[in-house]
């Protein structure tokens, strides 16, 4: 099944939530009213008052300098608007990248780098994993069967280790061996803020000083939370400064439209989408193909 197809299948909820919605107020009448319930329709599907706001102001723009008078061809121009609030300057992928992986307990993710290594790795990539959530009882032993899944190698220690000193030692591991990919799993207990911030400073400052290539960092994030998911790309953009967002659980979702809301916002792009419970069900996002699935 190709990227289409799963787009398609994920993101169903999400177009019911808009595309239906949009047929049901287009009457041909492109006048204020039209506008002001389509600025509705895209803020209720968690697009954000600002993402909506502009993408609604730059369409109809659009619609009366082409005089535009069919469902269609409106859609043509809204999918365009979209899709240009979702393509922003990204660096290009070079190897070895360390990928630092956080976000919230409960997202899924240990199972997003799980899924990341398998994708990496079936694209020829050799990668580590690196268990750095020492907190969880369970992360290890999770991280240790998707890195059997994945078939790759893992640096782990028991629980209640200093996940410094994981990272430290994945990190040598990885030079020594000449990984392509390193993904390290952070811990993500959102009761003791100051605790994950002052860890994560630390990890982020392990990183620095021993690793001399390319360095990024993603926050994963539950689709099915909506806009609540901005709080967690500010707390952890405050923490460290991120590269990209991996949205999780999207084929459950109504609430797609948060990736508008995020690029709008922060200017971060979304790296990875997880569209469906499978090893091969994390795909690079594509803001074309997502938009056009959903309009």
């Amino acid at each position: 099944m190709g990227i289409f197809s799963k787009f398609f299948g994920a993101l169903k909820k999400t177009k019911d939530a808009i595309s239906k919605k949009i047929s049901q107020i287009f009457v041909g009448e492109l006048d204020d009213d039209f506008y002001e319930e389509l600025e509705y329709v895209l803020v209720s599907s968690d697009l954000s008052v600002e993402a909506s706001s502009e993408i609604v102001e730059e369409v109809k723009k659009l619609a009366k300098k082409n005089k535009v008078k069919t469902e269609e061809d409106f859609k043509k121009l809204l999918r365009q608007a979209m899709t240009d609030i979702l393509t922003l300057d990204e660096d290009e992928d070079t190897y070895p990248t360390l990928y630092t992986i956080v976000g919230v307990n409960g997202v899924g993710k240990t199972t997003a780098i799980g899924k990341m290594a398998h994708y990496y790795k079936s694209h020829k990539k050799s990668v580590l994993m690196v268990a750095g959530d020492t907190f969880r009882a369970a992360a290890s032993d999770q991280l240790t069967e998707w890195s059997k899944r994945a078939g790759t190698r893992i640096v782990k220690y028991g629980e209640g280790v200093d996940p410094g000193a994981v990272v430290y030692d994945g990190i040598h591991s990885a030079i020594a061996k000449h990984d392509d990919v390193v993904l390290v799993d952070t811990a993500g207990r959102l009761h003791n803020k100051v605790g994950l911030m002052e860890e994560l400073k630390k990890i982020s400052k392990i990183i620095s000083k021993e690793w001399s290539d390319r360095v990024q960092t993603y926050l994963v994030i539950d689709a099915t939370t909506g806009q609540n998911a901005l709080q967690q790309v500010e707390m952890f953009n405050e923490i460290m400064p991120l590269d990209g967002i991996i949205l999780t659980k999207l084929d459950g979702s109504s609430k797609g439209g948060v990736v508008f809301a995020i690029a709008k916002k922060y200017g971060i792009p979304i790296k990875f989408v997880g569209v469906g419970e499978g090893i091969d069900d994390l795909e690079p996002f594509n803001a074309k193909e997502f938009v056009e699935n959903i309009v």
